[in-house]
């Protein structure tokens, strides 16, 4: 919006001109967040499944955990899927869309630069994965997690892997069209949830399988959560590097990729 200013004799005029960058981003991200919190299959994504996985699979003795119980091996791989879903599912279908109905364009035309708005995405994916852990934790609490290991070590895994999943989001948004991402990111989003580690153990898929499982993004951020959370291992280099590398990749080729139109 833009300032007011006083014409010296009493009255007051509107004085031209964008309103600052860090008060266009703030309110981008604001409605960014509202519109991912109005919307139900969003929300489906981002807080329902994650909840119902970690409450059944704690409840019932469906998947063989190993020792201890059921929930300290299964919170870090739900905290892990909330955010995948957020970060690359939720966020690849709802850029797809708006990439497809022309709102990036329309955007990328006004004063909040490109760079600005895609802050502003990430930004609203932050704030989201802050609710969903919030919520996450409490229910695991509440079924008896107990949780153990550096707390940094876990802030660094979730902030390597939100910058991971968003950056192939964005790549598979801006490249794919829009019922193509729909379909392509709910399939990944299957297929890592079986096969990534989060609710089945690495240990039941075979040798040559598991080592190629684990090489996901999924894998190692599970995988370096439960090390800490479950285990109270230090930290998890060899995690972080393949989170490293797939952010480096993916937001690097979706800098390079992304077609706004």
């Amino acid at each position: 919006m833009s300032d007011v200013i006083s014409t010296g004799n009493g009255t007051f005029a509107p004085r031209p001109g964008a309103a600052p960058l860090s008060r266009m981003i703030r309110a981008q991200a604001a409605l960014e967040t509202r519109m991912l919190l109005r919307n139900g299959e969003q929300l489906l994504l981002t807080v329902v499944i994650p909840t119902l996985l970690l409450v059944l699979f704690s409840a019932v003795d469906i998947v063989d955990t190993g020792e201890g119980k059921a929930v300290d091996f299964l919170a870090p791989g739900v905290l892990a899927l909330a955010v995948m879903s957020t970060a690359f599912t939720g966020q690849a279908i709802a850029t797809g869309f708006e990439r497809r109905y022309g709102v990036l364009k329309r955007l990328g035309a006004s004063p909040l630069p490109r760079w600005a708005l895609m802050t502003a995405k990430t930004c609203s994916v932050l704030v989201t994965e802050v609710l969903q852990i919030v919520l996450l934790t409490v229910i695991a609490f509440a079924l008896g997690w107990s949780p153990q290991g550096n707390p940094f070590a876990v802030l660094l895994l979730l902030v390597l892997g939100t910058a991971a999943f968003s950056g192939l989001g964005l790549l598979m948004a801006g490249t794919l069209k829009a019922e193509v991402t729909l379909a392509a990111a709910n399939l990944v989003f299957l297929l890592l949830l079986v096969g990534g580690g989060v609710i089945v153990p690495m240990e039941k898929f075979p040798g040559g399988v598991r080592a190629a499982l684990e090489l996901l993004p999924i894998s190692a951020l599970s995988d370096g959560l439960r090390d800490v959370l479950q285990h109270g291992a230090g930290m998890p280099w060899g995690d972080l590097g393949i989170l490293a590398v797939w952010a480096v990749l993916g937001l690097g080729a979706a800098a390079k990729l992304f077609r706004w139109e």
